[in-house]
């Protein structure tokens, strides 16, 4: 199989050793098939698509809605390379699935609105597809309303049209969404279980996702639902797009 490339921006060991993991493990992947690009580490190298299956964007610390004078070099320099990527991406319509920074790297792109309007708390929230999200082939199987993990500073507030709205929540009306037939974002985490947001949380515990005294609170919001069916759209991801 033509390997998936994961594109990753967290600079902390353990949470992004995990995230990997998971990506693996809910995408149905070994290590030969992802490969994994630590972008707060190393430029982004440049890809021969013909070479690719796809490309997966994990979650990460950097706020695309940030004023440029608050973006570190290294943020600056990722931006950069998302948007020379996406060029290359969107044009051809190549298959791509960002999660949670996928929205701020494809949303940046297009030229969405992003800000803070619709930050959520690190939790679980029901996300409900639309009629779009129905007939997509990356959520076919998935109930109408499912549970799925969030934690987020950023969102898009208004999506522009060449997008297509494929799910959403009270608190956040865009959650997933698809430019063309391939491009794919999803504003909640696909990838995560109840230990990989457990981790995340003790690992960004003072990155201001929530006051120092609100931990257990917070943990105990993510365990109010069972997670189940997100990993599904990764999973659906993978077996769509693998190229032999």
């Amino acid at each position: 199989m033509k390997p998936f490339v994961l594109l990753a921006t967290r600079a902390e060991d353990v949470p992004a050793d995990e995230e990997y993991e998971l990506f693996l493990r809910y995408g149905g992947l070994t290590e030969r098939d992802l490969i994994r690009v630590r972008l707060e580490s190393e430029p982004m190298p440049h890809f021969d698509l013909d070479e690719l299956s796809g490309f997966i964007v994990g979650g990460g610390p950097f706020n695309a809605s940030d004023p440029w004078d608050r973006k570190s070099p290294v943020q600056r320099r990722v931006e950069a390379e998302f948007q020379a990527l996406l060029e290359r991406v969107v044009a051809r319509d190549f298959p791509f699935l960002g999660a949670c920074y996928g929205v701020g790297t494809v949303g940046s792109y297009l030229g969405a609105t992003i800000d803070g309007t619709y930050a959520e708390a690190v939790s679980v929230v029901e996300v409900s597809m639309t009629d779009a999200g129905a007939a997509d082939p990356l959520l076919a199987g998935m109930p109408p309303t499912f549970g799925a993990f969030v934690g987020h500073k950023e969102a898009i507030s208004l999506l522009p049209p060449q997008a297509t709205l494929l799910a959403s929540s009270p608190t956040c009306p865009v959650q997933m969404f698809r430019v063309g037939s391939n491009v794919y974002a999803t504003q909640f985490h696909p990838e995560l279980d109840v230990e990989g947001i457990t981790t995340r949380i003790h690992a960004y515990a003072d990155y201001g996702y929530f006051a120092s005294h609100e931990l257990e609170l917070t943990l105990s919001a993510v365990r109010r639902i069972a997670v189940s069916h997100p990993s599904q759209i990764l999973r659906a991801f993978v077996e769509r797009y693998a190229r032999y």
